[in-house]
């Protein structure tokens, strides 16, 4: 159990990371990071929140991701849930500056684009089954044996595309961000020698029995996901 909540830990501290990258994106004041202006195009084209918008993205990109191969675990769950508890969390302490000065906004947005990185080599390191995103991020890298930067920049690009042709709004930062991220994932996980491809995730049915089963079933340390 000592192996489980520390696994958990990590989870949830990625997911705050995750958050605290993006509110430091947004604050660099230059655009809106890519998935956003997607939820904010089909948010206006649908007439929902915004809010709602994101957790139906993930939830049709869970799915996609689980079709691909994923497996879907209580880090995809929680990744839904945790990551806007988190913003609204950030925002509200208005911790992080918002600049109106553009080299130094670029510069921002860079910190926040590694901060997301390492945020995802956090709770996907964790084994609880990656977030939406990063799920179909790695189904493709496995499949099309691409380096997991190009997939994410792919990704990202479609995502800008389409929410810009639904509405959402694009700026200087969109673009730099569509670009950088999938070098960002590259060097960050380069640098901690971290392979995403060969994450054991850990699905929801095993994480139950896991937790509710008998301790005298529970499976010794070395049988436990994860890549720590």
């Amino acid at each position: 159990m000592k192996i489980f909540y520390t696994r958990l830990l990590r989870l949830i501290w990625g997911l705050f990371l995750y958050s605290l990258g993006i509110v430091v994106t947004l604050n660099a004041h230059i655009g809106y990071a890519p998935w956003e202006v997607f939820h904010v195009g089909l948010a206006k084209t649908t007439g929902i929140s915004i809010g709602t918008a994101s957790i139906m993205t993930g939830v049709v990109i869970g799915l996609i991701a689980v079709l691909l191969g994923e497996k879907i675990g209580l880090g995809t769950i929680l990744n839904m849930v945790l990551i806007g508890v988190f913003l609204d969390m950030i925002i509200g302490f208005q911790i992080i500056p918002v600049l109106n000065n553009f080299p130094l906004g670029i510069m921002m947005l860079i910190i926040g684009l590694f901060i997301i990185t390492l945020a995802s080599y956090f709770y996907i390191g964790s084994a609880f089954g990656a977030g939406p995103r990063d799920s179909l991020m790695v189904a493709l890298t496995r499949i099309t044996g691409l380096p997991i930067g190009v997939c994410r920049g792919i990704i990202e690009l479609l995502a800008v595309f389409i929410g810009w042709r639904l509405g959402g709004m694009l700026g200087i930062g969109t673009i730099l961000s569509a670009f950088l991220i999938g070098f960002c994932v590259q060097v960050t996980f380069k640098l901690l020698k971290f392979d995403a491809t060969e994450v054991e995730h850990e699905t929801l049915d095993r994480t139950y029995k896991m937790l509710f089963r008998n301790k005298k079933e529970q499976p010794d340390d070395e049988e436990m996901p994860g890549n720590y």
